[in-house]
């Protein structure tokens, strides 16, 4: 007997973005609380929409006895995931939902269909709330963590639960749940090596002042590694994926947890590709050794910026000659590295722009991604500008990536902007590390022209 139906809204075939990219990972959250749920005797199943179509589900929820769903949201699935409780809500459904969204928008999600909504950690709730849904006139408002309406309308909010301590007593993800080996031969197909992904601790200690911590709060949680060595273990024997992915928010943060893990893969003579996220201060040479040895072939590194000044705006933490040297320490080792940069945020002025470019430039990672920053809401950055935010949109049809900012530069600008560093960077490239590149300066160069012309052009572009 089904007590629980979990899903999500990532629907990768009517994505154009994902499509092209290609590259799916398991839903480890709804697949934690699934084992966990499924260890306390609930009956619990998955509908896994990567592969599927919204049709597909809204005709499942639509033809099958209805029971209790929760579904997982985020800021980029919020519009798929109101639409499924609008449909889930007319048949007939118990609905729950959860994940890093719904805790910063309680409100709208009850009003948009939810019965409930779970902020923080699932598995000990939703245990709870499951049982309480057995009972009659059972009291919701004692359970920790969830948040609901009453007959009147009115909301309830209970305290926040305590995080799992024993993360070594949780189960590993209930990937049975899923077609996990669909994952591996998507990858394998487009990029001709299948990939998997695992966690080996929750939360992240660290203040960056955009970044949401709805779930896991402000800790760090780490998993016994020689526990997380036979997840690996597992893995490899019954996926055989040709490399991992580590989706740790920052893999690298405890040294001598590094240092066990990696001596307890040699003992044991595992040794997989995998890439993974780290700080630029939590990288040293003897870490970069380890995880070279272990595999890792590419290291992703938060710079967000090239202008110390706008780090230090954002609480980063962080150095721009830490980045440097993390980009510097990679290439020693043939690791590549990838670097995540942001423009926009509040405060940043030209001068940080061209700061930018020039950090790019002068490290040249191997792959850079650059985003318009976007303030969540729960974050101190939101709260800084909350009075400058535009919703273009009605809430349920966008998200919060889409917020424009009164006063900021338009988007067009900071497209500009990312035409003259990926234009400065090709002729760093071409100078730095293609001698044979010399008969394209002068384009490269006229291209960065064209480019410093048209961002200056656009420089009183204005949000409003």
């Amino acid at each position: 007997m089904r007590d629980l139906l979990l899903t999500h809204g990532y629907f990768l075939f009517e994505d154009p973005k994902e499509r092209v990219i290609m590259k799916p990972y398991a839903p480890l959250g709804i697949l934690y609380l699934c084992s966990h749920l499924r260890s306390k005797g609930f009956g619990v199943d998955v509908f896994d929409t990567t592969f599927s179509r919204k049709s597909e589900l809204i005709n499942f929820l639509q033809t099958e006895e209805p029971s209790v769903l929760g579904i997982y949201a985020n800021l980029m699935t919020r519009g798929n995931v109101v639409e499924i409780l609008s449909h889930a809500h007319a048949s007939g459904w118990k609905t729950i939902v959860g994940g890093p969204e719904p805790g910063a928008y309680v409100l709208e999600y009850l009003q948009a269909g939810a019965d409930f909504v779970i902020f923080g950690e699932g598995e000990l709730t939703m245990e709870e709330l499951l049982l309480a849904l057995r009972t009659p006139q059972a009291d919701y408002g004692a359970i920790r963590g969830l948040a609901f309406l009453d007959a009147d309308g009115n909301l309830h909010q209970s305290p926040p639960r305590e995080q799992i301590s024993a993360l070594d007593q949780q189960p590993w993800p209930a990937r049975d749940a899923i077609n996990l080996h669909r994952y591996v031969d998507t990858w394998r197909q487009h990029h001709g090596a299948g990939s998997v992904n695992f966690i080996t601790a929750r939360g992240c200690p660290f203040r960056c002042n955009w970044c949401s911590h709805q779930v896991f709060g402000q800790s760090h949680r780490r998993r016994d590694p020689i526990k997380v060595v036979d997840e690996v273990e597992w893995i490899i024997q019954t996926y055989s994926p040709d490399m991992v992915w580590i989706s740790d928010d920052v893999f690298t943060i405890n040294h001598e947890w590094i240092r066990t893990y990696a001596r307890e893969m040699e003992r044991r003579g595992i040794r997989i590709p995998f890439e993974c996220i780290s700080r630029a201060d939590r990288l040293s040479p003897e870490m970069m050794d380890l995880l070279s040895g272990l595999g890792c072939f590419r290291m992703w590194i938060g710079s967000e910026s090239g202008s110390q000044r706008i780090l230090d705006s954002m609480d980063r933490g962080v150095k721009i000659d830490q980045v440097h040297r993390a980009v510097e320490m990679c290439r020693e080792r043939g690791v590549q590295s990838g670097m995540f940069l942001m423009w926009g945020y509040e405060g940043e002025e030209l001068e940080d722009i061209e700061a930018t470019i020039k950090h790019v430039s002068t490290s040249r990672p191997d792959i850079f991604f650059t985003t318009v920053s976007y303030p969540i809401k729960g974050t101190p950055y939101y709260n800084r500008i909350s009075d400058k935010l535009i919703q273009p949109l009605p809430w349920g049809k966008t998200s919060d990536r889409e917020f424009k900012i009164r006063g900021r530069h338009s988007r067009n600008f900071y497209s500009h902007a990312d035409r003259l560093l990926r234009e400065e960077v090709a002729l760093a490239h071409a100078i730095n590390g293609n001698p044979d590149a010399s008969q394209d300066l002068p384009v490269i160069r006229q291209n960065i022209e064209n480019a410093r012309s048209a961002l200056m052009s656009a420089y009183h572009e204005v949000e409003q």
